[in-house]
């Protein structure tokens, strides 16, 4: 099969016109540019002409006589240029111009402009899955040592208690009976705390009802259980239908208001926390109020250890992979907001597409 013989092609006019053109027919094979014509030395394509080593001309009639050129676009705007390119004719040239090269060059440039555009949305988007990556392999590592020391500290020591109290009930069946007894009572009770001490691991483990992926019962259950265990009075409004989110957006929604009253209970120093969720058909917003000692954000926004330490980035960054951002205010005694929002509009952003 015969290689196709590009076509030659010189542009009158290095303005936005020839810019597009240059830019476009550069990376066409079957396209090469011969020469530009442009009178204004300070045209927006001539650095560009130079850059592609495309020869330039300032008197465009010089390009008429060309031997090797095939098509002629004058792209320059001057109606006397194209008056004269209209009464020329040569023999396998063909000229292109006035609206026709308008509209040409306008099509080129939407496309350019299109093909940037997907450029900078792709980089968007693997810029947040490298954050999503980054931030799962993060959040798995965080919630393992979480789990571990749950288990370590409340569910395991529970087990060695009533372990060693059975050893000791062994010892005493015989010798003391009732003391024997009064040990077994006290182990069945260390069994019933660590029998509830193992659910709560599985419900941090499980929040959502899985097999519907009920956002709203699991986090009243959560709330509740809060609030037996902080002491803290948790008050939870919510407006709006759950439905309007994917299953991925509620997981970490839960994750983060998780994350938000780990805070509160380990550094707000607060007896009250609300937490209202609003659900409409453009956008998801969640506000958690504390009233505890507060903190200088000014402070804390130049301080990154302390930024981390009361556990703000990670929420922060959560709440970006939803294609979301959340904000902190806070004063010293005036206690704490967090406020996360969430569009909806486009059926959310990247990472939060059914699986």
């Amino acid at each position: 099969m015969p290689t196709p013989v590009a076509t030659s092609v010189a542009i009158i006019g290095a303005g936005r016109g020839g810019t597009a053109l240059m830019e476009i027919f550069a990376n066409d094979p079957l396209v090469q540019i011969v020469g530009v014509a442009e009178s204004n030395p300070e045209a927006l394509g001539l650095n560009l002409a130079k850059q592609l080593k495309i020869p330039i001309t300032h008197d465009y009639q010089q390009l008429l006589t060309m031997e090797q050129v095939d098509l002629i676009i004058d792209v320059s705007g001057d109606a006397e240029v194209w008056k004269f390119l209209q009464d020329f004719h040569r023999m396998g040239v063909t000229i292109i111009g006035g609206a026709s090269a308008k509209f040409m060059w306008e099509l080129i440039e939407a496309r350019i402009r299109a093909t940037a555009e997907i450029e900078k949305t792709l980089n968007k988007y693997q810029s947040l899955y490298r954050l999503y990556v980054k931030e799962t392999g993060a959040a798995v590592t965080d919630e393992r040592t979480r789990i571990a020391c749950e288990i370590h500290d409340g569910f395991v020591q529970i087990l060695a208690g009533v372990n060693f109290k059975l050893d000791l009930c062994q010892q005493l069946i015989r010798k003391n009976p009732r003391a024997s007894l009064a040990t077994i009572k006290e182990s069945k009770a260390q069994l019933k705390l660590a029998i509830q001490e193992a659910r709560q691991v599985i419900f941090n483990l499980r929040p959502l009802h899985y097999e519907k992926m009920d956002l709203i019962p699991g986090l009243t259950n959560y709330f509740a259980s809060y609030q037996t265990q902080t002491h803290i009075v948790t008050k939870f409004t919510v407006t709006g239908d759950e439905q309007t989110l994917f299953p991925r957006t509620k997981v970490f929604l839960f994750r983060i208001i998780q994350e938000a009253l780990s805070n509160v209970e380990k550094h707000a120093k607060a007896d009250r926390v609300s937490i209202k969720l609003d659900m409409d058909v453009d956008l998801l917003r969640v506000t958690i109020t504390d009233n505890g000692v507060g903190f200088d954000m000014e402070t804390v926004l130049r301080d990154p250890e302390k930024w981390d330490h009361f556990g703000i980035k990670g929420i922060l960054e959560r709440a970006r992979l939803v294609g979301g951002e959340g904000r902190v205010e806070s004063k010293p005694g005036k206690g704490t907001k967090l406020i996360v929002e969430v569009p909806l509009g486009n059926k959310e952003e990247i990472g939060n597409g059914e699986d």
